[in-house]
């Protein structure tokens, strides 16, 4: 057969399996709908095994594709009869209660929390998310949570993930255990540079301060210095005020620009940072969980069991709804053999049809499962 028979023979065979396909689905909203009369779950892991058994025995060498083909239009069966049962889930009702509390426009003005002092990115992060800002600065990370927990302040900003450091973990893991909501988030350049007393010059110094992250992202210019003392302490504005009130003429700080001019130090190099393209994420946080107009990215962690399949299983879910997921990332957990949390973003609203379906189905397939929150990146 030339290519044009080929072709038309597959449009005749796609047409089959279009009709097939939908005669599928329908069967599969009335088994949905037996299933909740009978309540039952919809996953009959079993019988799932005797069709995917089934199938492999019948497909020859082309098995690989088929099993895959088979687990494809099961995993479509079951979001939609998930979809047809709501079935009520704590994620539903935290979303829905996000949605009701929340005011339809994010506001301007409001008293936030950010860990550092006057000069920090934490404090220029704050000023773009809410232009009116009422900053109270604290010391921790941790106390930027107590400081909205207790109703000090109506927000706090964290920094959540650097483009050349990767996620602040310790973010990740107090949303996990603090039950707070993502509420909005932005993203500042940040330029590092070198800044010492007036007079003071490269040859100078002995000793430099700065944030952990700051340190790593200057890691090739730290390294060719000799004979040089790096020292991390708890925030890049932190270190510059350090020098500034310091006698030490030998002691330098990573830190801004803006730092030099507000604690009056000299710029000692300005090309310190191992890339140009260097970005800090900063989320908005509550405690109580709010969705605002314009949210359209989701953010969750989970952990899903450890065996073969699991993690592809949760990707897929969104795959399937053409949802785009442009953060997925494993860390650890602690005290466990080998075993994974991930963070994971998604490009999507819970107010698009099928995405709370999703997420609840993420839930139920997840040993662990926390939604941080709808929002928009701004």
């Amino acid at each position: 057969m030339d290519k044009t028979e080929i072709r038309k023979q597959i449009d005749e065979v796609d047409d089959s399996m279009l009709s097939l396909f939908l005669k599928r689905m329908e069967l599969a909203d009335e088994m949905g709908a037996a299933k909740k009369n009978l309540g039952l779950p919809t996953f009959d892991r079993e019988r799932e095994r005797e069709i995917l058994a089934k199938v492999s025995e019948k497909s020859g060498n082309m098995e690989p594709y088929a099993f895959n083909l088979f687990s494809t239009l099961f995993k479509l069966s079951k979001s939609r009869q998930n979809e047809l049962l709501s079935v009520s889930s704590n994620v539903r009702t935290q979303i829905e209660r996000a949605l009701s509390a929340s005011e339809a426009v994010f506001p301007r003005s409001g008293t936030v929390a950010c860990q550092g002092i006057e000069g920090s990115n934490s404090q220029a992060a704050c000023e773009k998310l809410l232009t009116r800002a009422n900053i109270v600065y604290v010391k921790t990370f941790e106390a930027v949570f107590d400081a909205v927990d207790s109703g000090l302040c109506a927000f706090g900003v964290l920094p959540i993930e650097n483009s050349s450091s990767g996620s602040v973990r310790s973010i990740y893991k107090l949303l996990q255990n603090r039950n707070f909501s993502v509420v909005r988030s932005t993203k500042l350049c940040i330029r590092h540079e070198l800044l010492a007393k007036p007079g003071a010059a490269l040859s100078d110094i002995k000793e430099i301060y700065s944030h952990e992250q700051a340190i790593n992202q200057c890691g090739k210019f730290l390294s060719s210095l000799k004979d040089v003392k790096v020292i991390p302490c708890g925030n890049t504005a932190l270190a510059a005020k350090m020098i500034s009130e310091s006698n030490n003429p030998h002691i330098a700080a990573l830190s801004s620009h803006a730092c030099a001019e507000l604690y009056g130090l000299t710029v000692v190099s300005d090309s310190v940072q191992d890339s140009e393209n260097n970005y800090t994420r900063f989320i908005c946080i509550t405690k109580e969980p709010k969705i605002y107009d314009g949210a359209n990215k989701l953010s969750m962690i989970f952990v899903c069991d450890n065996k073969p399949g699991a993690l592809y299983d949760i990707i897929s879910k969104p795959a399937i709804l053409g949802i785009n997921m442009n953060k997925l990332e494993s860390c650890p957990v602690s005290g466990r053999n080998f075993e994974f949390v991930f963070f994971l973003d998604l490009d999507a609203s819970v107010r698009e049809p099928l995405v709370m379906s999703m997420l609840e189905d993420l839930e139920r397939s997840c040993e662990t499962f926390v939604f941080l929150g709808n929002y928009e990146e701004v």
